[in-house]
């Protein structure tokens, strides 16, 4: 039994921010730890997004990564390619994996910036050797950077939540939205969207967060947003859910100036039982997290240059919040282990690795998470296994 990227995430997963206004309780830092082993899945062109599944039915973690307009299938744990989408302009910037027809198996849902596009992919009876067939969820949400999985409006079935961050050519300009599949998705109906935050998420937003904010058992929703100064960007925010989700959220102001906030995760980072958000500044500088209730700014890694990339969860198993992140500016990929109280200590994964898309996920099967990077620049797909289980035994 292997641990998907959703399944270790907080809430349901993903994102933001930046700060060097408050340095109180800095990470330190272990850059003279020994680097984790690298293994290749793809190697020679740009991949923007991948994502980690049991696509083949085996039982075991596969991979399914998009690069030069490709969306490509690598079973583990040998990762031989198969190409599941060659479609011209199919150039997802990221995914989400969930089962969108309720079959029992993973399917796989790409996300195009500009123009905006979100597909899904049906894992068939057969994934190696019958096609995929693909559908459309959504065309009319534009400039989506960051999608995220969710049951946004809690009857048990997975939603899309997605950014829609231009301000032309989409009904939601600058704007926050969440999809629902259709009750019969294989008829290829267009999913259903609602724009929690109209015109009301400006900047070039990217990625989000979902979890339960203020304790009212409905999941809201965070992202960061780089650009202009505020209003317009360099925010991290966050959205109150209402009672019935297809109305407006309330939105909230996390922080302000923070040059390229990018992503945002809620959780409860010093276990005090109120929520608060890990985020990082991915078109700027640091990786920080916000204490709960005054949103008081701690710097985790204050000078890392462009962490584009954020999860939040608990890498080494001790019952707290950690995060990684690789940083296409230093390239460099870190993990930050908490101690249960909010302090952290730096750990230096991976150097010379870009990314634009970074999961958590057990692909050795072994116990442990290991860092599945999607490498910009890189041109790569990559995963770093953690050494920490060895370590231990």
């Amino acid at each position: 039994m292997f641990t998907t990227p959703a399944a270790r995430r907080v809430s349901v997963p993903f994102l933001f921010a930046f700060g060097l206004a408050c340095l109180s309780r800095p990470g330190s830092v272990h850059g003279a730890d020994a680097l984790w082993r690298k293994h290749v899945v793809h190697q020679g062109s740009q991949s923007l997004t991948a994502i980690a599944g049991d696509f083949t039915k085996d039982g075991r973690p596969d991979i399914i990564a998009n690069s030069a307009e490709k969306t490509r299938l690598f079973v583990g744990p040998n990762w031989t390619e198969v190409i599941l989408d060659a479609t011209p302009g199919h150039d997802f910037i990221h995914s989400e994996t969930f089962d969108v027809d309720g079959d029992g198996d993973l399917d796989f849902i790409g996300a195009r910036y500009q123009p905006g596009l979100i597909v899904w992919l049906e894992q068939p009876d057969r994934p190696l050797t019958d096609p995929w067939p693909l559908r459309v969820a959504s065309k009319s949400v534009n400039g989506i950077h960051g999608l995220l999985r969710g049951d946004v409006d809690r009857d048990g079935r997975m939603d899309v939540l997605a950014t829609s961050a231009q301000p032309v050519d989409t009904p939601f300009p600058e704007s926050l939205v969440w999809l629902g599949a259709p009750r019969r998705p294989r008829t290829g109906a267009l999913w259903d969207v609602h724009a929690f935050a109209l015109k009301d998420a400006p900047g070039l937003t990217h990625y989000l967060g979902f979890g339960d904010v203020n304790g009212d058992g409905r999941p809201d929703a965070a992202t960061g947003a780089k650009g202009s100064p505020s209003p317009y960007g360099n925010y991290f925010a966050w959205w109150e859910a209402p009672v019935h989700p297809t109305q407006p959220w309330k939105k909230h102001l996390i922080a302000d100036a923070q040059p390229g906030a990018t992503n945002i995760h809620p959780g409860d980072v010093d276990r005090d039982g109120r929520t608060d958000f890990i985020a990082s500044r991915g078109h700027g500088l640091g990786v920080v997290w916000f204490e709960a209730p005054s949103w008081r700014e701690h710097a985790i890694h204050a000078t890392l240059k462009e962490p584009h990339s954020l999860i939040v969860l608990d890498m080494d198993g001790d019952g707290d919040l950690d995060a990684a992140t690789c940083a296409y500016g230093a390239k460099e990929a870190w993990w930050f282990e908490n101690d249960g109280r909010g302090r952290f200590t730096n750990h230096l994964v991976a150097r010379d690795q870009e990314a634009y898309d970074i999961r958590g996920v057990d692909i050795d099967q072994d116990g442990d998470l290991d860092l599945l990077i999607a490498g910009r620049a890189s041109n790569n797909v990559t995963w770093y296994e953690n050494p920490r289980l060895a370590v231990a035994k």
